[in-house]
């Protein structure tokens, strides 16, 4: 049979936890902390349960420190623990009004802090280490008027108590640490903790450290520093999406020590175990309309956050009009062109209390199909990703998100997925999202055609262009090459959009025309002072901040020679 053990004593929050984990295991009680590590390092037990957070208290960081005296074995798994904090009295007739000490453990007091200070004001509170013994010593002294307990209710009930108070720390939940003997096995929802060695003192290593696991699009779930207590040099403590035995994590791992602290063997390894997440999803699954590589791309890292995904087109086995029932979320991710028509034919099949997310280039007319033709009871939002399926990560890339008067639940924690990545998030209007469109994609895509064109009929070669480039004028002939080497439909789709960049595009020809015909007369003067006067919508600060994204697009470039 199976051992688990845990801190004492029986029907305690971590005995509930044990046995919620395995309710068929043998439950070794240990009277603290420390007596259960050594007898889980002295293999008694085959796993050891602990807590390490809670969502009133936050991190027991005693519980941390004491992973320092495990000498073998990993963190396998987690318990997630709702706790019903309640209130007994041990007298009949008392009441809240009667009571004048309070007994409980001083974790327990402190995450019902809110309700002793709203209601039980004053009061004197004892705090104990074990619940049962103080329980029986109350009832032997015979002082039992005006004493009262919090705990979990069902010890509580278990010890003869009686409830006056429920749920008196609401939200409130416990999470265990399930330690183990075998490091657990990747299940592709994974997330691996670490600790350092003390660390030699050096400007800048917490930052290049999360830097590493930044660049390669690893999430940090949980960090936190702290100086050792003997050399008072500082630990680290990481808990970061993905499993140990990916390469993504053993190479990020690997150049941290070498290149950046460089210290070899100084990160231990605690364990890597199927994520826990301790906020509340209300999106269980998520269904693509569009088989496409930028499809593809998001249900990937949707697949990476635990969600499921079923995925349709015009040749998959599993039909859209078979897999929207089957989903909380239908994405609509297609070809511009034929966006709208999509939703028309699929969007009557959303049932209420659902979610429509349109990936899409073209807002206004997209978001009118959607609304038009889906009942009023779901959900609809537009994401346009200013991104392609070649990015590594959404990290420092913009994502335009329009929302409508139906954009609840669902379509905020698809919201809060694009956040959690990385992503800068714009809110627009479905009208100025098409506008700016015009001059965030329509109009350079038009230039860089037309360029290449150009470039084409005057037998300008590249190597011509190299010799002939300033710096400022390399960036949209960068550009023009970019868009004549990725896919041609992409880019077409993007030119034949609809809506208010057309304006853009139209009012820039005329006004290109207006400046050919200043610059054929030589007007320099009227030039000057046009430049000079948009200049002025043309900050410093925006100049700035786009020289930083170019640089980045420059690191980017260089990593990839």
């Amino acid at each position: 049979m199976k051992k688990i053990a845990t801190i004492g004593p029986e029907h305690s929050q971590s005995w509930q936890a044990a046995v919620q984990y395995d309710g068929e295991a043998e439950i070794l009680l240990y009277p603290h902390v420390m007596a259960l590590l050594d007898a889980f390092t002295a293999g008694e037990a085959d796993y050891a349960i602990l807590p390490v957070y809670n969502t009133r208290e936050g991190e027991k960081k005693q519980y941390f420190r004491f992973f320092d005296r495990i000498k073998s074995g990993y963190w396998v798994d987690n318990v997630i623990l709702h706790s019903n904090l309640s209130l007994g009295v041990f007298n009949e007739e008392d009441t809240l009004e009667d009571l004048k000490m309070l007994v409980g453990k001083r974790e327990v007091f402190t995450q019902c802090e809110e309700f002793i200070e709203n209601r039980l004001p004053g009061i004197t509170e004892m705090s104990v280490q074990d619940i049962a013994v103080a329980i029986a010593e109350i009832r032997e002294s015979g002082a039992i008027k005006g004493r009262a307990v919090i705990d979990n209710a069902e010890t509580l009930t278990a010890y003869g108590l009686r409830i006056i108070e429920r749920e008196v720390a609401p939200h409130n939940r416990t999470r265990y640490a399930v330690l183990g003997h075998n490091l657990a096995p990747a299940t592709g929802y994974d997330a691996t903790t670490l600790i350092t060695e003390p660390l030699d003192d050096r400007v800048g290593i917490l930052v290049d450290i999360l830097g590493e696991f930044s660049r390669r699009g690893i999430s940090i779930v949980d960090m936190r520093s702290e100086n050792d207590l003997k050399t008072q040099k500082l630990r680290i403590y990481l808990e970061a999406e993905g499993h140990i035995q990916s390469d993504i994590m053993a190479n990020a791992i690997e150049h941290i020590e070498s290149r950046v602290i460089q210290q070899r063997g100084v990160i231990r390894l605690l364990g890597s175990f199927p994520r826990v997440d301790m906020r509340t999803k209300y999106v269980k699954s998520f269904g693509f309309i569009g088989t496409g590589a930028m499809s593809k791309w998001f249900a990937r890292r949707l697949e990476s956050e635990g969600y499921e995904v079923l995925m349709t087109g015009r040749k998959t086995t599993l039909r859209p009009e078979q897999m929207i029932d089957k989903v909380d979320v239908v994405i609509v991710c297609v070809p511009i062109s034929v966006t709208s028509a999509t939703v028309r034919k699929f969007g009557p099949m959303i049932g209420n209390g659902k979610a429509l997310i349109l990936l899409a280039g073209e807002s206004e007319e997209t978001i009118k199909s959607a609304l038009d033709v889906t009942s009023d009871e779901v959900e609809v939002m537009l994401v346009h990703n200013l991104w392609g399926p070649q990015a590594a990560t959404m990290k420092d890339k913009n994502a335009i998100v329009v929302r409508t008067a139906r954009s609840g639940m669902f379509c905020s924690e698809f919201e809060a997925f694009l956040y959690k990545h990385g992503a800068d998030i714009y809110h627009d209007t479905p009208s100025k999202h098409d506008l700016l469109m015009g001059i965030g994609q329509k109009l350079p895509t038009v230039i860089s055609v037309a360029l290449a064109m150009t470039l084409n009929e005057n037998n300008i070669t590249s190597e011509d262009i190299a010799s002939h480039c300033t710096l400022t004028s390399l960036y949209p002939i960068l550009a023009m090459s970019r868009v004549h080497s990725q896919n041609p439909r992409t880019y077409a789709e993007i030119m034949s959009t609809a809506g208010d960049s057309r304006k853009i595009v139209s009012d820039f020809v005329k006004n290109l025309d207006k400046v050919i015909q200043m610059a054929d007369a030589a007007s320099i003067p009227v030039l000057c002072t046009l430049i000079d006067e948009n200049a002025e919508h043309l900050t410093d600060a925006f100049l700035q901040a786009r020289m930083q994204q170019a640089k980045a697009v420059d690191e980017v470039l260089g990593r990839m020679i």
